[in-house]
């Protein structure tokens, strides 16, 4: 009986791991498209085939193959424009949906979102410093000053939440949510003096708060890939104990997971991934709330599946909403976060009528 049940049951995870295969392989194709798509858009007009064939020719190895010369400067839009613009996308794609589908487990509350504890608050309050009086310029330089210092303050602000929230017994998530609402609302007044005194970078503040890409170069890129990658590869190690603390953390806590220090690393990696991501894009939101409950839906609760699933989906959306706020009104471009909040204010608000609903239920 022991046996049959056995076998069963690996016969239904191979069938899982099967279909989810299938899945992740789908949603890959779909990004790989999706950025072939975004990168032949702009105002400039270039021949879908030219692009591609601008970007093959500078692959190594393969880049002699392809025939066919393009102007220099149509070169220069494809690789220094539109790819690092594209590329940068995708990741703070993957970036805040990772970060959303961890704090979604950890809260264990659909609501939650990679900004919830501080992380927008203190990375805006360090961007405006940067923008309204130079903090930060004299070591960093002009084009690293704003990215690095809303990286440090948000690094920042979570460790004081982290520091504020924890007791003997660890630290409850409860507690750690009511001191980053605080902490939150602290850092926005002082922003807000910021922004009263900075005169005409009030502007540029502004613009930086909307959410935009519109800055991204490929030191952009290469400085905040590593990051993403390390805390996204760190977070997928324990998509089992994410799975497990679902439970509750008492019960996670008999099976065996050390539940304080799964939090610990947790946090410290959706917050390094989010404030690396919010570095160059600035604020945008909704991003890490819509995505995991749309992986959710194609692929279930199980991390071990879900974790790459939003990723993939979030670098999906992302682009594809960046593409659009940067050509539906051309010659302007708007601010890619008011198109993600265009399309996660309703999602919010169902989310909200359905979990209503349920507790009535």
């Amino acid at each position: 009986m022991t046996s049959m049940n056995l076998s069963e049951a690996e016969a239904d995870y191979f069938k899982r791991f099967a279909r989810w295969k299938i899945i992740v392989i789908l949603l890959t194709l779909a990004l790989i498209l999706t950025i072939a798509f975004a990168v032949t858009i702009g105002p400039m007009q270039i021949p879908p085939l030219d692009v591609y064939k601008i970007i093959i020719k500078n692959i190594p190895f393969i880049g002699d193959l392809v025939r066919g010369g393009s102007s220099s400067i149509e070169e220069v839009v494809v690789l220094q424009v539109r790819l690092p613009r594209v590329l940068a996308a995708a990741i703070v794609g993957i970036a805040l949906a990772v970060a959303g589908v961890v704090l979604q487990g950890l809260f264990r509350n659909p609501m939650a979102d990679p900004y919830l504890i501080g992380i927008s608050a203190g990375a805006s309050l360090g961007a405006s410093l940067a923008i309204a009086f130079g903090i930060g310029l004299s070591f960093f330089g002009l084009i690293y000053s704003i990215p690095l210092m809303a990286f440090v303050f948000a690094l920042g602000t979570v460790l004081l939440v982290y520091s504020i929230a924890r007791t003997g017994q660890g630290v409850q998530m409860l507690t750690l949510l009511l001191v980053g609402i605080a902490i939150n609302s602290f850092l926005l007044a002082i922003m807000a003096i910021v922004r009263i005194v900075s005169g005409d970078a009030i502007h540029a503040i502004m613009a930086w708060l909307l959410g935009s890409l519109v800055a991204s170069n490929w030191s952009y890129v290469q400085i905040v890939l590593p990051f993403v990658v390390i805390g996204v590869a760190l977070i997928y190690v324990f998509a089992k104990d994410l799975n497990i603390i679902l439970l509750g953390e008492e019960q996670a806590h008999h099976l065996g997971v050390d539940t304080e220090r799964l939090k610990m690393i947790m946090l410290a990696s959706a917050t390094l991934i989010t404030a690396a991501a919010v570095s160059i894009s600035g604020i945008i939101g909704f991003v890490g709330l819509i995505i995991p409950h749309i992986a959710r839906i194609l692929v279930g609760p199980d991390h071990r599946i879900l974790i790459p699933s939003s990723a993939l989906a979030g670098a999906i959306v992302l682009i594809l909403c960046d593409t659009i706020a940067r050509t539906i009104v051309r010659p302007v471009e708007l601010p890619v976060g008011i198109f993600t909040s265009l399309l996660g204010c309703p999602f919010f608000i169902y989310l909200l009528r359905k979990r209503k609903r349920s507790v009535i239920g």
